[in-house]
């Protein structure tokens, strides 16, 4: 697991084993970790984020008792294979999320319609993307051009 970061934000409503939980959750079931692949011990990946292994350990036995990934002594930890039945998502989760989206687009000045309007973006991504980014555009300074050099 070198590539996927885990990060812990502490101004999270969010319990720092549950965001651990839910990004190697994610990680897992979008395929940006395999079957098989190992994962960091529970004192290393403890010690790379800066929390208590506890923290990880508490985290790791959440992923395993969802089935996500298998603990075998001597073995380390390993990515599971994918159960066969779909996956619903955690509402808990998904409300928790929420806030913190919605708290961080507070503290930048958004109000509830330029919030709706980065989520419908966000939801339905492409070239006409919605008012979030053409306000975005409006408002931003105009930056002046610089003059070309002439080659000659």
């Amino acid at each position: 697991m070198n590539d996927p970061a885990i990060r812990v934000d502490t101004a999270s409503q969010a319990p720092p084993y549950e965001q651990i939980r839910a990004q190697l959750a994610a990680l897992i079931r979008t395929g940006r970790l395999t079957e098989g692949e190992r994962l960091p011990t529970v004192r290393q990946l403890a010690a790379d984020l800066g929390l208590a292994p506890g923290t990880v350990a508490r985290a790791y036995r959440e992923l395993e008792a969802a089935e996500l990934i298998r603990a075998r002594r001597g073995a380390g930890t390993r990515v599971a294979a994918l159960p066969s039945e779909p996956h619903l998502h955690d509402a808990h989760q998904l409300t928790i999320l929420a806030r913190d989206f919605t708290s961080a687009a507070r503290a930048l000045g958004a109000d509830t319609e330029d919030i709706l309007a980065a989520v419908r973006d966000a939801l339905n991504p492409g070239p006409s993307s919605s008012s979030a980014t053409s306000e975005v555009e409006r408002l931003a300074p105009k930056r002046p051009s610089l003059p070309r050099k002439s080659r000659t």
